[in-house]
C-alpha cells in the first residue's frame, strides 16, 4: 500500500491521526479537517476502502485503523 499512497493522503492521515478528522454531516458526509471540507472529494473513501481509516458508521469522528498506524509508521 506504500507505494500507492499519495503525499495528500499521507497528510490527511497524519490529521486523522491527531484527531482532527470528522465525517461531516453539514457536507453530506465528506470528510473534514477542523471543520473544512477537504478538497479531494474521494479521499475519505478511498482510504476506507483500503483499510487505512475507519468511522463509527455515520457523522462524527474518523480514526486510524491497525493498518493505518503502520502505514504512518513506516
Amino acid at each position: 500500500m506504500t507505494g500507492t499512497i499519495s503525499s495528500r493522503d499521507r497528510a490527511v492521515l497524519r490529521a486523522v491521526a491527531a484527531g482532527r478528522c470528522e465525517l461531516s454531516a453539514k457536507l453530506g458526509g465528506l470528510l473534514a479537517v477542523d471543520g473544512i471540507g477537504i478538497s479531494d472529494q474521494f479521499v475519505g473513501a478511498r482510504l476506507a476502502r483500503a483499510g487505512l481509516i475507519a468511522t463509527g458508521g455515520g457523522p462524527g469522528a474518523v480514526r486510524l485503523t491497525p493498518t493505518g498506524r503502520a502505514l504512518l509508521a513506516a
